[in-house]
């Protein structure tokens, strides 16, 4: 980091990537610091710096500085991270200590030492605090470590299930033999070994997926198992909406034994909701009007698939956000991207990792997803620049994801 660099993060002040440190602080304030950025997106500790942006510069050497960072992220955190560490000069011959915390731990969570304890810290803004514990499930859930979405759901049993849609899935999506209707016990340790059951103290439930997949009433338990979709008139969110639907049921269609839809499940009732809403751009080629959608419906429908098939469903009464304005559509999903994903890999198409695997084979069985993993490069980058010549977006921004798709104003 170069001076005008480190310059320009002092006079921004601290926020959720910088924290200031004076270079006397205990170890565990620093291993807390670390704990938070690490936890959440990465960030920069400046060694050296008072809260109010004042240079105090590093009362040891630059190599003790650094042995003492190392020695902290190695003992005082665990599991241990490796910073990247430098040091820069400034005015009067000071020196700051830059320790960089990557934004792509796979370790996560990093819980940081506080005597004997060991606590999960994560950032709010410019303070760090210890996570609650929906947050620290979170983290293990980005790691991979815990999967939600086989989870048991108290109360939800076999009954709270579509077995009409279950034996759909087997038997026409699957091509698969399939217990009779009647064979209530054959149904129960078929999804049990499928994982949409699951078996706990109290008995065999539904799991997350089995639920959100295949409910009969997901939203009873899982309130945040739906999508709200808005029209609004201008560029806006308004009171005044042109159409709106709380779309709730299961994401799973009905399919004949030739694939075709008979009957619509969350999510191609969230694209025909766009669909309808959407309008449509017209032009004159030559003597002839013209006229086409405005937006590409296969782009449309890999924004909500992604929605649905990669949020974080831990995040409870939280809907999937489908919002049409008058010269965009946002497609919003609540959580981060899954651990090691970046806005640029699924630009390129080189994405694997998923947050929710079962929901994402499932829906992949549908046809919903293309199996090379290459959905959004395709279907959303490269289908906006074809239907209209403009950019799709990928937002990553605070606790949700955004794509959004901008309609042309003409027929080029």
């Amino acid at each position: 980091m170069n001076k005008d660099q480190l310059f320009e993060l002092i006079a921004n002040g601290e926020n959720s990537r910088v924290e200031f440190k004076r270079d006397d602080c205990h170890p565990d304030d620093l291993s807390k610091e670390m704990s938070a950025l690490l936890n959440l997106v990465g960030g920069v500790i400046l060694l050296g710096v008072e809260d109010d942006g004042t240079i105090s510069g590093l009362a040891r050497s630059r190599a003790e500085a650094e042995q003492w960072v190392i020695n902290i992220a190695r003992n005082g955190l665990q599991p241990p991270a490796i910073p990247v560490w430098s040091a820069t000069a400034t005015a009067g011959d000071k020196l700051v200590g830059v320790v960089e915390c990557p934004a792509d731990s796979l370790s996560k969570p990093h819980k940081a030492r506080r005597g004997k304890a060991w606590v999960t810290y994560t950032r709010a803004g410019s303070h760090s605090r210890e996570a609650t514990r929906d947050e620290e499930g979170r983290l293990y859930q980005s790691a991979g470590l815990v999967r939600y979405e086989i989870k048991s759901v108290p109360d939800m049993r076999l009954d709270s299930l579509d077995l009409r849609r279950i034996e759909n899935y087997f038997c026409s999506v699957l091509r698969r033999a399939a217990p009779s209707r009647s064979d209530l016990g054959g149904w129960q340790q078929l999804l049990i070994n499928s994982d949409l059951m699951s078996e706990s103290g109290d008995g065999a439930c539904a799991s997350v997926a089995g639920l959100l997949l295949f409910g009969l009433s997901p939203n009873r338990r899982l309130p945040q198992a739906g999508v709200t979709a808005a029209a609004f008139p201008n560029s806006a969110k308004d009171y005044n909406t042109m159409d709106e639907e709380r779309i709730r049921g299961p994401l799973a269609p009905v399919v004949s034994d030739s694939g075709e839809l008979t009957e619509e499940g969350v999510i191609d009732r969230a694209v025909g909701f766009v669909s309808r809403n959407m309008g449509s751009i017209a032009w004159l080629d030559g003597a002839r009007r013209r006229s086409k959608p405005a937006l590409p419906l296969d782009a449309v429908r890999e924004a909500v698939v992604n929605a649905v098939a990669h949020r974080d469903y831990a995040r409870e009464g939280t809907d999937i956000e489908v919002s049409l304005y008058v010269d965009r559509l946002e497609v919003i999903s609540p959580g981060r991207l899954p651990n090691g994903v970046t806005v640029e890999k699924m630009r390129e198409g080189v994405v694997r990792v998923a947050r929710n695997e079962l929901i994402k084979e499932i829906l992949r069985d549908y046809r919903y997803i293309e199996h090379q993993g290459m959905g959004v490069r395709s279907r959303i980058v490269e289908s906006m620049r074809r239907h209209n010549g403009t950019e799709a977006e990928l937002v990553e921004e605070d606790d949700r994801f955004i794509v959004r798709l901008w309609k042309s104003q003409d027929g080029a």
